[in-house]
């Protein structure tokens, strides 16, 4: 079964059902924290992370090649309808933007969410707004696509990639929203032109940049 993406590269696939009761886990590029079996942790912003479920730093650095095509791959453990969001910061997490803007109606305990915002021209930085979007309940699995990475010198980014609900009540502290994320050392690649568009490149086009 396949599903509509908007700004996005590549071939969407669900494979097979997973078990489990979370909402989402990362599974490619590697998380940067231990995920336990259901995917926590993954409720607060920017990555996930609380006060009450700290994690453990998994220490995994993905190398890629700036310009090129990165395969982002989740595993869904709880349906929702909504969609999908890959973003990356260069200099620090900080530079992650906030969770959708959303729009909500009254429920039985409180406010549910019936959409969120999605730019059809994402900027930095966003990468993919819009991923795997979806209103119709299908069978649990494996979403996976190929996203673009800017051209860019980064020692120490953070990609970020969260879920936004629809149809559903707040959810503290990630309120409609849920959060994963992974370590990334970005090498330019010399045959392409810097992308500009994102921080620490204009200063130093050679020079890496870390968080």
């Amino acid at each position: 079964m396949k599903l509509p993406i908007a700004a996005a590269l590549g071939l969407v696939v669900i494979a097979a059902p997973a078990a489990g009761l979370a909402h989402f886990a990362l599974l490619q590029p590697q998380s940067a924290v231990v995920e336990d079996k259901l995917g926590n942790p993954q409720k607060a912003l920017p990555c996930g992370v609380t006060a009450d479920q700290p994690g453990m730093p998994s220490g995994f650095v993905t190398a890629v090649v700036g310009g090129s095509l990165l395969h982002v791959k989740v595993r869904e453990t709880i349906y929702h309808p909504g969609f999908y969001r890959v973003a990356l910061s260069v200099m620090d997490r900080a530079e992650l933007p906030a969770d959708p803007a959303d729009t909500t109606m009254d429920g039985p305990k409180g406010p549910m969410s019936m959409s969120g915002k999605i730019d059809p021209a994402p900027k930095p930085p966003v990468l993919v707004d819009g991923l795997w979007e979806n209103h119709v309940k299908h069978p649990l699995g494996e979403l996976d696509a190929d996203v673009k990475l800017p051209n860019i010198n980064c020692d120490h980014c953070t990609l970020q990639v969260i879920q936004f609900m629809e149809m559903h009540p707040i959810n503290t502290p990630g309120r409609f929203s849920y959060h994963h994320c992974a370590d990334l050392k970005i090498t330019a690649n010399p045959a392409l032109p810097i992308d500009a568009a994102w921080p620490g490149q204009v200063a130093s086009k050679t020079k890496s940049k870390t968080n």
